[in-house]
């Protein structure tokens, strides 16, 4: 039982936001095992609620450029979902904040330098410099189990590159500019963009790649009752 359950326990506990990639090609065939190990999620009544999009070489650049133009033009434009609270509160603030300013540390931007921060921010929409990148939909007549079930698919895709030695970063950065990836891509009226993903193999010289973010144990977030 331990010989199976510790490389699925690797791979999950290795599994960090990569955000410098080194140039080396993601095959088709990699990504496309990928989507279809992702695919393997549970949804209810099996709908299967997810649509993928992936990109590489010119393809790859021709989105990038447009979006990293925008963001940096200030068009951010505007999601179709919500994906952060409209004010944060305790504790999410703290680890919002704490997360932003040791990546900021890690590179050498300190507070007040927006355009650095910009510049750095901008780097999402350039998929970290990785080789494949992915935009990922749903129908946006669907419901919030959906979008749950949706959650199991990415992890799963992210989980399953790191079996494969590969590296992901998720990017909710992508949504606001759902209007310039649909002239990239055939997006049809009914979708909504979820999420961007970058996909190839992390820098290790790369700084920034050595923030591994920190987890509050189970025994703080989880009640325990009926155990001896």
């Amino acid at each position: 039982m331990h010989g199976i359950a510790d490389p699925v326990a690797a791979a999950i506990t290795s599994r960090h936001s990569i955000r410098a990639y080194l140039p080396v090609p993601v095959p088709r065939e990699t990504v496309e095992r990928l989507l279809d190990i992702a695919a393997r999620a549970p949804s209810g009544t099996n709908m299967q609620p997810w649509r993928a999009y992936a990109l590489a070489g010119e393809a790859l650049k021709r989105l990038s450029a447009a979006l990293v133009a925008e963001h940096m033009a200030g068009r951010p434009g505007e999601a179709e979902y919500r994906y952060y609270p409209a004010q944060f509160f305790e504790p999410y603030l703290a680890r919002r904040r704490k997360v932003g300013w040791d990546l900021y540390g890690r590179l050498g931007i300190a507070k007040g330098e927006t355009e650095k921060m910009k510049r750095q921010h901008a780097r999402n929409f350039d998929f970290f410099g990785a080789p494949a990148g992915l935009v990922f939909t749903i129908d946006r007549r669907l419901e919030i189990g959906s979008w749950l079930d949706y959650g199991m698919f990415l992890e799963n895709f992210m989980v399953a590159a790191r079996g494969m030695g590969l590296d992901t970063c998720p990017m909710a950065a992508f949504a606001p500019h759902h209007g310039t990836i649909r002239a990239h891509l055939p997006i049809t009226p009914e979708e909504v963009v979820v999420c961007g993903m970058a996909l190839g193999h992390a820098d290790p010289e790369a700084p920034e790649n050595g923030l591994v973010t920190e987890r509050v144990p189970a025994r703080e977030f989880c009640d325990f009752h009926g155990f001896g």
